[in-house]
């Protein structure tokens, strides 16, 4: 641990948020460094990265849903796991090279954060897929231990902390003491399936077809959890699938929140589902310290208030949401020494 500490100064050491919709990059001093989202763009059957293996992040974002036939414009994490390695390979060793630099001799340390309840191979492939992307050394923590670290919960007290982490292929939720997970549930819904919800909406109801993009802008601008003091509309552009033309509608934000009711309703079954197996203590503390939520998906309006509706409790949206992971996975290298005991890793050389 001491030559590694010692390495430490010579190379970019950095804390990934591996994401199923977007990749952040956390390194000691500078804070989040890289924000783009998990998407890289291929030539059509191949593994093939296009403009010499730059197209990744932000630039294949631009072709998701708008690519000639010749072109794949990919995510290759699917409900926070790996779904195709060789791409994942790829956009990790894309976005490691443009935070570290390619001019440094010492490869960086790598702490990513990973769904809690995904199994030792996807555990494994992950530590596999960075170390071949140029990671030094490789250390997973569980997304919502990062989240809470980055959130500032006092984890390592003996009293709970619980974090919901509403990402957009998993949600996260878990109650922590003494610096470790008491109790969680990790379930494949998030984001994306809110996204799904509304492409599922309006094409049922209007025969109108959409893209990822346009379902995710139609979230973020009129979607909800719990009804608004002031409802809003929405103009939406998509295919008409009879006629196949281009066409124009009118939405509000009513609809949009009938239509997400589902993916909400298994965010708040996972959050009961976990309250329900914790110890007594535990369950008591939490009358006190309450739920803090963070991810994209704590951004729905009105998400704090289903959950304080569902569960009794209060529930604060933690400061800046969308990073919390990615600073907890920052803290955590700056803190390997402390929490070695929980850690998992992989050695590789220089």
């Amino acid at each position: 641990m001491l030559l590694d500490n010692v390495l430490g100064w010579f190379s970019m050491d950095m804390g990934i948020d591996l994401g199923t919709c977007t990749t952040l990059v956390c390194v000691r001093g500078k804070g989040i460094v890289l924000n783009e989202p998990s998407v890289v763009a291929v030539r059509k059957g191949t593994n093939i990265v296009l403009n010499n293996g730059e197209a990744v992040g932000l630039v294949a974002r631009e072709m998701l849903g708008k690519t000639p036939g010749s072109i794949s414009a990919i995510r290759p994490l699917k409900d926070g796991v790996i779904s195709d390695f060789e791409i994942t390979e790829a956009m990790l060793s894309y976005f490691i090279r443009k935070v570290h630099g390619r001019g440094k001799l010492i490869r960086p340390r790598v702490v990513i954060a990973v769904p809690s309840g995904i199994t030792a191979v996807e555990r494994r492939a992950v530590i596999d897929s960075a170390e071949r992307a140029g990671a030094r050394k490789v250390y997973l923590v569980d997304e919502p231990m990062a989240a809470g670290i980055g959130a500032g919960l006092p984890i390592t007290d003996p009293t709970a902390s619980m974090i919901v982490d509403i990402g957009g292929g998993t949600t996260e939720v878990a109650i922590m003491s003494l610096a470790d997970i008491a109790t969680c549930e990790s379930i494949r819904v998030g984001g994306d399936d809110m996204d799904e919800a509304v492409i599922n909406h309006l094409k049922r109801t209007y025969n109108l077809l959409v893209g990822e993009p346009r379902a995710e802008k139609v979230k973020i601008q009129i979607g909800s959890a719990a009804p608004l003091e002031e409802e809003l509309t929405m103009e939406v552009s998509g295919r008409d699938t009879i006629s196949g033309l281009p066409r124009k509608i009118v939405i509000t934000s009513e609809e949009i929140r009938e239509a997400l009711k589902e993916p909400i309703a298994a965010i708040i079954d996972a959050v009961t589902r976990t309250l329900e197996k914790a110890e007594p203590e535990l369950a008591a503390d939490l009358i006190e310290n309450g739920i803090h939520i963070c991810g994209g998906g704590s951004l729905l309006r009105g998400m704090d208030t289903v959950l304080g509706n569902a569960t009794g409790l209060k529930v604060i949206r933690v400061d800046d949401p969308m990073t919390a992971v990615a600073r907890g996975t920052s803290v955590y290298m700056e803190n390997l020494e402390s929490w070695k005991d929980t850690m998992e890793h992989s050695e590789s050389g220089w």
